[in-house]
């Protein structure tokens, strides 16, 4: 490997009289890489410029190109006089999807947070469909990075937001928490639910919920102008043994909509409009 000080000499020899230099030592070894990642994320080919902060869109890049955490590339990139503001640190493992979490404007080169910005709930969700990957994993690899959000990512996070359409009595039977929790929690997460969910599950609730009436995904979904099908509220009083007045009751309490001038026997037989 060259070493910097005589490639500085024999550019002087050259008759390159203003080399741009940092305020310290530079690295005793380079990497072929080095190039690269000193190379600024712009449409033309321009450089990081000595002394001057390096932005969080070029430290995701060069760490991108060169398959780096953003930890290592800060490192190196100081070394090279391209400090990094960073005031907190940062990730040691490397993702390339990085670069994907900071961009807000999708036109022309784009728009980007930047150190200590805070992003919206709006930008985590966008970002996670964009990635199609669960919203949790943006919201703390954003922290990591120093974005600050309106919420603080809790472990939880992961399982309730897991999919949006299922139930919030399924997440509170597999997690033991409480629905009402559950609803808050998606609130604050900006998934907002209906608020008249029940704070405790009876026995066929899931599978009054469940589209093959089985208690299991997929999940019955939340049609707000037509309402629930007359089908499915006979299939599941026949499924439970319970009357379809009695299903569609629950139904009403588990906050869906039922059609409209519909009378529900209390046995199955006909239903009248």
């Amino acid at each position: 490997m060259p070493l910097p000080s005589p490639g500085v000499s024999r550019l002087t020899e050259l008759g390159y009289a203003d080399i741009e230099l940092p305020a310290t030592p530079l690295p005793r070894m380079v990497d072929p890489g080095d190039a690269l990642l000193l190379k600024a994320d712009t449409f033309n080919l321009s450089w990081l410029e000595v002394g001057k902060p390096v932005s969080l869109r070029n430290l995701l890049a060069s760490a991108g190109r060169q398959g780096q955490s953003p930890a290592e590339a800060a490192r190196r990139l100081t070394a090279f006089g391209c400090p990094v503001p960073a005031d907190h640190p940062l990730p040691d493992t490397p993702d390339t999807r990085d670069i994907v979490l900071i961009r807000t404007g999708p036109g022309g080169n784009g728009e980007w947070l930047e150190w200590g910005a805070e992003a919206s709930i709006g930008h985590v969700r966008n970002v996670a469909w964009t990635l199609r990957c669960n919203p949790h994993p943006v919201a703390t690899r954003l922290t990591a990075l120093g974005i600050r959000l309106p919420y603080t990512p809790e472990p939880g996070d992961e399982r309730i937001l897991r999919d949006p359409g299922e139930p919030v009595l399924a997440i509170a039977q597999e997690t033991g928490r409480r629905p009402a929790e559950i609803v808050s929690r998606l609130a604050e997460l900006g998934h907002p639910r209906p608020s008249t969910v029940p704070d405790t599950l009876e026995a066929d609730d899931l599978r009054i919920l469940s589209e093959e009436l089985d208690g299991r995904s997929p999940w019955l979904e939340r049609n707000t102008v037509m309402g629930v099908q007359l089908r499915h509220i006979l299939r599941a009083a026949l499924a439970t043994g319970r009357s379809p007045a009695d299903v569609a009751a629950r139904l009403t309490a588990l906050g869906y909509r039922l059609p409209d001038e519909v009378d529900y026997p209390e046995v199955c037989g006909t239903l009248r409009r």
